[in-house]
């Protein structure tokens, strides 16, 4: 259903990032910026207090309707559960506790990954951390999709189920791409998740499981909120790999959508990328932006040129280091 897409391989780029040499010049130019690179401990308190509110809910939907289950989890759920996955981006980059207490911040990690259902924190820190220092790098960034992915979801309706399906091939592509052996900290990860996930079932019932699990699902899929895993890097205009946005829907994200400032200051926790770009506006307000991620879905279904191919590719150099 729907015409095919025009594009039929990765935009192959032999250049390093932009995200470097920009850092670079605008430190040069406005050295107070390193003073916003500190950790953010209000961090530590509001995840906390969204991990409460899902556990309030959990007992809210536990003798609901089925029907019900599945609207709160879509309607309520979803959005909590896809902004404690943006909370463990924050994690990741030690923002709670700070560089210096590195083992606290995955720890804490593992306890905002509860309320999710599946675990995924610490793995997800160790193949960040190579997204940032090897953006779009073949065979290391498992951010990039796969060659399938790009040959297969190449129709309107093919790329509405992409949409769709996009937790999982963000949960099983890295093991095509990228596997890692597994840690004691992922092991950890995962049996911490799976008592959790057995108490809540024990303690609230089989809908409130589903509740939670559907909501981590549906909130990471077809979700105005999920714009930005599009949003941040596929190439829609031609020679541009990272987009930021700048609506309402950061407010729920930790800012996630200051996607270029992200890039470009990973040590800045979300709260302060807005300063980074008021201070370097000049810098940013002429890069390429969004201001709702509803649009981007709708133009990526839609738009016959844009596919999961559109995305910048780097052969390996052979000197990548990977964790």
């Amino acid at each position: 259903m729907g015409s095919r897409v025009s594009r039929e391989e990765f935009e192959w780029v032999y250049t390093d990032q932009p995200h470097t040499d920009r850092r670079r010049e605008i430190l040069a130019k406005y050295p107070e910026i390193k003073s916003l690179m500190k950790p953010d401990p209000n961090l530590i308190w509001i995840i906390t207090a969204m991990l409460l509110v899902q556990l309030i809910s959990l007992y809210l939907v536990k003798d609901l309707d089925w029907k019900w289950v599945i609207f709160w989890s879509y309607v309520f759920g979803s959005c909590l559960n896809h902004s404690m996955t943006l909370a463990i981006h924050e994690i990741s980059h030690n923002f709670p506790f700070g560089h210096h207490k590195a083992v606290w911040n995955r720890w804490f990690g593992i306890f905002a990954n509860l309320p999710i259902g599946i675990p995924y924190s610490v793995s997800f820190k160790r193949y960040h951390m190579d997204h940032h220092r090897y953006l779009g790098a073949d065979g290391i960034d498992v951010d990039i999709p796969t060659d399938f992915e790009g040959w297969f979801f190449c129709t309107t309706f093919r790329k509405l189920v992409w949409v769709v399906l996009q937790p999982l091939f963000y949960a099983f592509r890295p093991l095509f791409i990228n596997p890692k052996p597994i840690t004691y900290l992922e092991i950890i990860n995962t049996v911490t998740q799976i008592i959790f996930d057995i108490i809540v079932y024990y303690v609230f019932g089989i809908k409130s499981l589903v509740y939670m699990l559907a909501a981590s699902l549906l909130g990471l899929g077809l979700h105005p909120i999920s714009g930005h895993f599009i949003a941040e890097h596929y190439m829609f205009l031609k020679g541009h790999e990272t987009y930021s946005y700048y609506g309402p829907l950061n407010l729920l994200t930790f800012n996630v959508g200051y996607h270029n400032e992200h890039h470009d200051f990973p040590n800045v926790p979300g709260k302060n990328l807005p300063l980074v770009r008021k201070i370097a506006s000049e810098y940013y307000d002429k890069l390429p932006q969004y201001n709702s991620w509803i649009k981007v879905l709708y133009d990526f279904v839609t738009d016959d040129t844009i596919s999961p191919y559109s995305r910048m590719k780097r052969p390996l150099k052979g000197n990548e280091i990977q964790d």
